[in-house]
């Protein structure tokens, strides 16, 4: 494939807020007439034409016109990793049509953010996770994580693991989700910090409760606020890690 500008939004689980960073993002970055584009690889769970896989929320989020079925060229129906789900669809899809499949559409774009499935070490095929993904696209990864308590073992380990590969990271958000229990943590107050001092990863910023029915506007307002863009702006701005 050729050489891509791009940063891949990866988690510390499932359901950690990765869609709505990476389509947050994107669209602030939009804003700033920066020619951004969003890629899913892989999705499952649900089909497109729901209204409800990530890919069409981004495209929701971010105002882009572009067909869901290329964002994400790979959906699965079954709610498990993709590599099961793809199995129970009877597809065998492999690395590098995985990354073939996003082609035309990273071509379109002067640089792209990517939204992973769940977390670094999700399998994605029969001999390959989403790391492996990462390293092949010669990226670098942003890693999103709750807030609450169990958020530092989380994201630590996620660290850990991308650094064993060799990937750069520019930094970790923190997003609160839809729970309650994030006002009765106390934890809130230095997991942030703390995960700053173990791991020597730059906090990026957190993301608050959403009260209100999420649309392009607010998102953009809401990561302007609370988001330090410049890392992310440069990580999509230079050339990839081949072209140093």
């Amino acid at each position: 494939m050729n050489v891509i500008r791009g940063l891949f939004v990866t988690g510390t689980d499932t359901d950690v807020g990765k869609t709505i960073v990476t389509g947050g993002l994107a669209a602030a970055l939009r804003a700033e007439n920066l020619n951004v584009g969003v890629w899913k690889p892989v999705q499952s769970g649900t089909l497109l034409g729901s209204g409800e896989t990530d890919a069409e929320r981004l495209l929701q989020y971010t105002g882009i016109h572009e067909r869901a079925e290329d964002v994400a060229p790979f959906t699965f129906q079954a709610p498990l990793t993709p590599m099961l789900a793809a199995k129970q669809d009877g597809v065998d899809i492999t690395l590098q049509e995985i990354i073939s499949a996003g082609q035309p559409l990273i071509n379109r774009y002067e640089s792209v953010l990517i939204e992973g499935a769940g977390g670094v070490a999700v399998p994605l095929t029969e001999d390959s996770l989403v790391v492996d993904l990462i390293s092949e696209l010669r990226t670098p990864a942003l890693i999103v994580a709750r807030t609450g308590l169990g958020t530092i073992n989380h994201t630590l380990l996620t660290v850990s693991y991308l650094q064993q590969h060799e990937i750069p990271i520019v930094g970790f958000i923190l997003n609160d989700g839809e729970s309650d229990e994030i006002y009765n943590d106390s934890s809130i107050a230095t997991n942030a910090e703390l995960i700053e001092r173990y791991c020597g990863i730059s906090f990026l910023g957190r993301i608050p409760r959403f009260m209100d029915e999420i649309n392009t506007e607010l998102l953009i307002q809401v990561i302007r606020e609370k988001i330090h863009l410049a890392p992310i702006r440069q990580a999509l701005t230079v050339q990839s890690m081949e072209d140093e």
